[in-house]
């Protein structure tokens, strides 16, 4: 006799846990919020769940940046005019 298991999954943005492409290259210019502070005092934003660490900014600033660094899971930017 066979028996049936039945399961359910949830799907994952595969970003959010380290996987894929990042959303962003290096020269790319984006509008962003500041989501948070890190502990070395910048302001972190996500774009599309790829975290990027932005020097100067603080909490809840709007702010458009250049991506200066991209690594695997984060990247760097600067704030522009």
């Amino acid at each position: 006799m066979q028996k049936l298991i039945k399961f359910e999954c949830e799907v994952l943005d595969l970003r959010e846990i380290g996987f894929g492409k990042p959303p962003v290259k290096v020269g790319d210019v984006r509008e962003v919020k500041i989501e948070a502070v890190g502990s070395e005092g910048d302001g972190i934003a996500k774009i599309e769940g790829f975290v990027v660490f932005v020097p100067g900014a603080k909490l809840n600033d709007s702010v458009k940046i250049r991506i200066t660094k991209v690594l695997k899971k984060y990247g760097f930017a600067e704030i522009v005019d």
